[in-house]
């Protein structure tokens, strides 16, 4: 059991880690929402196709029929929460997006207890307790920059994302990340529809083809993994991560300067963290001494 939650915990910290550049490469580049959606949700179905083709084989199609109506619930959060990071990034501050973003392990463990009566340990809630209240910090020196559209669609993708990795969590024998192609082109589709198919600069193209074909399909694989061996809750718990390194890469090539309750916050967040998995490593541990 313990080694299953150090495997859980590992695959989604490694995900975090490569989706940090997110924040940056949405901002660096100058293209129209819409725009951006289109080539997004395009390469990323391109690039969940090749992987889950790659992981899978001729087992591809029976894994995506095993997903069922969970999968294709998945598929759509995934492509709400997408179109919400998006449209957020482009409308108010990272700052703002990445905090209300992150919300999203309160929300998931909500969801969890109301729907599947799952809880979780007092251990868990005081790190996401402490964790929100550094997010809320670094967002204090932000509220009222930019356009209110931003902060809600930051909300929207917020309750998505939990609600997508609650119902992966559901259905742990089944690997939800074959679906994501599927969530990808429902994203793609929808922005041609609304005129985003045009061919951007050679510049921002780069950075979205990097994004999308490099960091964006293996971040996304590893989170949606992550719910088959811990809650849906700390999988979204370590997105906060996030908040204090895409925040601090956004203020490091742009120029988004955070004020000081932001790096308080940040602090506050980290330490948090580093906390939990320093002690899931000990706990770990003292199972493996009792064992042996």
């Amino acid at each position: 059991m313990q080694t299953t939650r150090i495997k859980g915990l590992t695959i989604a910290a490694l995900g975090v880690l490569f989706i940090v550049p997110d924040a940056l490469l949405v901002k660096i580049t100058s293209v129209e929402p819409v725009v951006f959606l289109f080539w997004r949700g395009l390469l990323l179905a391109l690039s969940f196709l090749v992987i889950s083709w790659a992981r899978y084989r001729s087992r591809l199609v029976p894994e995506i029929r095993k997903c069922g109506r969970k999968g294709l619930f998945c598929a759509g959060a995934f492509a709400i929460s997408t179109l919400g990071f998006v449209v957020g990034m482009k409308n108010t501050a990272a700052g703002n997006v990445l905090v209300i973003l992150n919300t999203a392990p309160v929300i998931a463990a909500v969801i969890a207890w109301a729907v599947w009566k799952e809880t979780l340990p007092l251990r868990i809630w005081v790190v996401i307790l402490v964790c929100v209240s550094g997010a809320t910090l670094m967002a204090v020196g932000e509220f009222g920059k930019g356009d209110p559209l931003g902060l809600l669609m930051a909300v929207v993708a917020a309750t998505a994302l939990a609600s997508n990795l609650n119902v992966a969590r559901s259905k742990p024998d089944s690997d939800m990340s074959v679906m994501l192609m599927f969530g990808a082109l429902v994203l793609a589709g929808a922005a041609a529809l609304l005129g985003g198919a045009q061919m951007p600069s050679g510049r921002d193209f780069f950075f979205i083809a990097l994004l999308c074909l490099v960091f964006l399909p293996t971040a996304c694989i590893l989170i949606q993994i992550g719910p088959r061996y811990i809650p849906a809750a700390e999988v979204s718990l370590m997105l906060l991560l996030e908040t204090v390194l895409g925040s601090f890469l956004v203020w490091l090539f742009l120029g988004e300067v955070p004020p000081k309750l932001s790096l308080v916050g940040g602090v506050i967040v980290f330490s948090a963290l580093a906390a939990h998995g320093w002690t899931e490593v000990s706990r770990y541990r003292k199972a493996r001494l009792a064992v042996d």
